[in-house]
């Protein structure tokens, strides 16, 4: 029995069940007049989604400056999801370019445009262009979770785990 061809998967657009069985999400988004454009993977194996800075003008950033940067964007996240905002990789290593909050959460029930929070740790000024890919987004599922007291948590010790011992207690 033969398996039917899958369409080939469009930059930005998860219209089909990745390999790994996870089912396609669908993000309602407006588009402001001064949008850029939406986001857009890279490649079909990016996780996170570009998002490009939706400014009037070049912004220039002094080494440790923080900047809000819009998007041009309001997300309508499904209720139990929520939209990570983390740095790009090649902004952080070449430039020192980061998200300040990163992870930055978008809530599931935010309607305001979204804005990216960033600060230039590295040691010269950067230039912010108009349609500049700034940050990528990584839309994840959130659990509901129930919190439940148990006060023999930390009493006593349990094999394999570290107890109390965190912040590099595991070893060098």
């Amino acid at each position: 029995m033969s398996r039917p061809t899958a369409a080939p998967e469009i930059p930005g657009r998860a219209t089909e069940a990745r390999e790994q069985g996870t089912p396609p999400v669908t993000v309602a988004v407006r588009r402001l007049p001064h949008s850029a454009s939406l986001p857009e993977r890279a490649s079909a194996g990016s996780a996170g989604y570009d998002l490009r800075a939706a400014t009037g003008a070049a912004i220039r950033m002094e080494p440790g400056a923080r900047a809000l940067i819009p998007t041009g964007l309001i997300l309508g996240l499904p209720r139990g999801y929520e939209a990570q905002i983390r740095p790009r990789s090649g902004h952080a290593y070449r430039q020192g370019l980061t998200v300040l909050n990163a992870p930055g959460t978008i809530d599931s029930d935010y309607r305001g445009e979204v804005k990216l929070l960033l600060v230039n740790l590295g040691r010269r000024p950067i230039t912010i262009e108009r349609g500049e890919r700034l940050a990528q987004m990584v839309v994840a599922a959130v659990p509901e979770i129930t919190f439940r007291e148990d006060e023999s948590l930390g009493r006593q010790p349990t094999e394999g785990l570290r107890n109390d011992g965190g912040f590099g207690s595991t070893g060098q």
